[in-house]
């Protein structure tokens, strides 16, 4: 038997794929075991799945993907069409594309929408409204096998059937699972022949794991502990930026939070190069607007520093020149520093003279429903992780849509914005449009911005041109060979 290449990784669970999940661990398998009609490219942008091309109308409305010839599950029943059509309808369900906090993020996109075979090798979609970041969502548009898809009404989703370039084999009692390569994929073989995910929390232990051989991949490790591992050279450290953004949300429906001169006073107080220190010793990188580097059409610009003057003077020109209270919501994890960042972040505002009432939750998931559900003080801990800023504009900073994570923010000129983004096929042309809704997003804040994370992942070997794909989901498919795996051609 072919010896497996082993990962570890803080998560390991078989899910629903079509729930929506941004858990890049459990994505990592999903990605394994599944296609959708296009995958995330290594250097950005889409490239084919199961769909060899696409192409939309001019207004972005009607979608048509021509599927590659001979596709087939990994029970070796054919993957046509229709049955590409049942998982998007599927995935499209209001009861499905559920994540923490948030149930149906598919379905606002294409429950209305006409997903149906035009032929044997045609999928065609007609979407109510134009989304001409359509790719951004089928990229998760995982296939299951329609032999599978009862098992998955019931709640079965342990033995799941994909097209994907690896196949389950096992699963041991949660804590590992085993695939091996599926020789009629599709995509580039690669090369390694047979991978096995296995459960590990804690990163020392993944490290360790890792250095002696135990692992040849090890995902989510300590930034500083893996330092260590660029002084070998049998081992190869990652760093890569995650599209992450940690962020307060503002409450902006009510309270002080309401006003702009506000939101912007707060983003001009922080120091967010000392926090990123302080607070999660330098692995991270600023976030100056609301989405990160990583994302489509940003617009970064260079984090300055504070400017305490500015902020003062807004505040005293919105009526608060004696100070303000603000009273925080703050969750014990997820991200798992909120505590620690919600202290350091109040020492910063202080200078200006804002203080944080600071509220507890340890129930993460009822955290998130009480976000969802607008029961927020003045404003609260959280992360925004979609890499689609069309997703992050559309279900997070839109008045219009009202989504669960958008708390009263309202701009029209960034709804203008996206209005004219959704139906813009070219890609140039919507990216600078993304680019103009950044900067009103930067002179009149949604959110308080803070940093990006850097994420590590080690690897055995020496492999210096190796990277991470840009959404930080682990890629297995495009792995080098690595130690104890078959190097067969």
């Amino acid at each position: 038997m072919n010896s497996a290449v082993t990962i570890v990784q803080p998560r390991l669970r078989l899910e629903d794929p079509h729930d929506c999940t941004d858990a890049n661990d459990i994505l990592a398998v999903f990605d394994a075991i599944y296609d959708g009609l296009v995958r995330y490219g290594r250097d950005g942008g889409f490239v084919p799945g199961l769909a060899a091309e696409w192409r939309a109308d001019p207004e972005a409305r009607h979608w048509t993907f021509t599927l590659r010839e001979g596709l087939t599950f990994h029970d070796g029943s054919p993957c046509d069409a229709e049955a590409v059509c049942l998982s998007l309808r599927r995935m499209a369900r209001p009861d499905k594309g559920y994540t923490l906090g948030a149930p149906g993020v598919w379905h606002q996109y294409l429950g209305d929408a006409v997903i149906e075979p035009a032929d044997r090798l045609t999928v065609d979609i007609r979407l109510s409204r134009p989304i001409a970041d359509l790719l951004d969502i089928l990229v998760y548009g995982y296939v299951v096998a329609p032999s599978a898809l009862a098992r998955y009404e019931s709640g079965d989703t342990k033995m799941p059937v994909g097209t994907g370039p690896y196949r389950l084999t096992e699963v041991i009692d949660g804590q590992e699972v085993r695939l091996e390569r599926f020789e009629n994929w599709h995509g580039e073989r690669p090369a390694n022949a047979v991978i096995r995910f296995k459960l590990e929390p804690d990163a020392q232990k993944r490290l360790a794991m890792l250095q002696s051989g135990e692992a040849q991949v090890a995902n989510s490790l300590d930034f500083r502990a893996s330092m260590e591992l660029e002084a070998r050279g049998d081992r190869t450290r990652v760093v890569f930026l995650a599209p992450v953004s940690i962020i307060y949300l503002f409450n902006a429906a009510r309270g002080p939070l309401s006003d702009p001169r506000i939101r912007r006073a707060l983003n001009l107080a922080v120091d967010r190069k000392a926090l990123i220190e302080q607070i999660v010793h330098g692995a991270a990188q600023p976030l100056t607007g609301f989405v990160g580097p990583a994302h489509f059409g940003s617009d970064p610009t260079m984090d300055e520093g504070p400017d305490l003057e500015e902020a003062r003077r807004l505040l005293a020109e919105a009526g608060y020149a004696n100070g303000l209270v603000l009273e925080v919501d703050c969750p014990t994890r997820l991200p798992d520093e909120a505590q620690a960042l919600t202290k350091a972040v109040s020492d910063q505002v202080s200078a200006i003279g804002v203080s944080l009432n600071v509220h507890l939750h340890e129930d993460r998931e009822a955290y998130a429903h009480g976000v969802r559900l607008k029961k927020v003080r003045d404003m609260c801990v959280f992360d925004s992780s979609p890499l689609s800023t069309f997703r992050v504009l559309a279900e997070k900073i839109d008045a219009r849509v009202a989504g669960s994570w958008w708390l009263g923010y309202h701009n029209e000129a960034v709804e203008r914005l996206l209005d004219t983004a959704r139906q813009t096929s070219d890609d140039a042309a919507r990216e600078a449009l993304y680019r103009q809704a950044y900067r009103h997003l930067q002179d009149d804040p949604a959110w308080f911005y803070l940093y990006n994370p850097l994420r590590v992942t080690g690897l055995a070997g020496s492999h210096p041109d190796w990277r991470m794909r840009r959404d930080g989901v682990l890629d297995v498919a495009a792995l080098p060979a690595l130690a104890h795996a078959e190097r067969s051609a």
